[in-house]
């Protein structure tokens, strides 16, 4: 079993995985901080929650067993790679996002409007209606398929999706109440970039 773990293969996966992870949320809290100011900032803006940690564990967990029992399993490069290009997709439409909105992105839905927050439809929200929930899920989807974790990229795929389909409906009754009949044409002309959310 150990052998198996220490492999190059569960090295190199492992490693992507704890690299990605890192990367992801650090650079939503460097964001947060350039784009809100560090007194504006918490934690929360790591993204790291309870639910989350126990999604990456029980990943981490199939992942120690599958690598034991069926080594060859996990060396399915094409489908690793793959899953490591979908990380990094991911990320971009992400970061886009955020950098494109600047100070109109947060962490949390606005329920109230504010004088600087505006509807931003240009750069990557001319194609993407909600391209930081689009970035997240290719990302949270492909950090499972680069660990050729059969199990948990179907759960992962289906709790995010799931996230994403009573938040979107949500954080869309709040834009339309801030910016009206604007919103509405937008909304019917660019996807919300969540598989099956209209």
């Amino acid at each position: 079993m150990m052998a198996e773990i220490f492999s190059y293969t569960a090295c190199r996966q492992l490693s992507q995985l704890l690299l990605s992870i890192i990367f992801f949320h650090g650079s939503e809290y460097i964001l947060a901080v350039a784009f809100h100011g560090r007194s504006n900032v918490t934690l929360k803006s790591l993204l790291i929650s309870r639910n989350y940690l126990l999604a990456m564990f029980f990943s981490l967990v199939e992942y120690l067993l599958e690598v034991s029992l069926f080594p060859a399993l996990k060396e399915y490069w094409w489908i690793s790679n793959f899953g490591l290009a979908m990380i990094v997709v991911g990320e971009i439409i992400r970061k886009m996002a955020i950098i494109t909105a600047g100070q109109a992105f947060t962490h949390l839905i606005k329920i109230y409007h504010e004088d600087h927050h505006r509807l931003i439809t240009h750069g990557i929200y001319r194609f993407i209606r909600h391209p930081g929930y689009c970035g997240f899920f290719i990302w949270s989807v492909g950090t499972q398929i680069m660990l050729c974790n059969p199990v948990s990229t179907i759960v992962f795929a289906a709790v995010v999706w799931h996230f994403f389909v009573t938040r979107i409906p949500y954080e869309e009754f709040f834009l339309r109440q801030f910016f009206g009949q604007e919103y509405e044409e937008y909304a019917q002309t660019v996807p919300s970039g969540v598989p099956f959310v209209k």
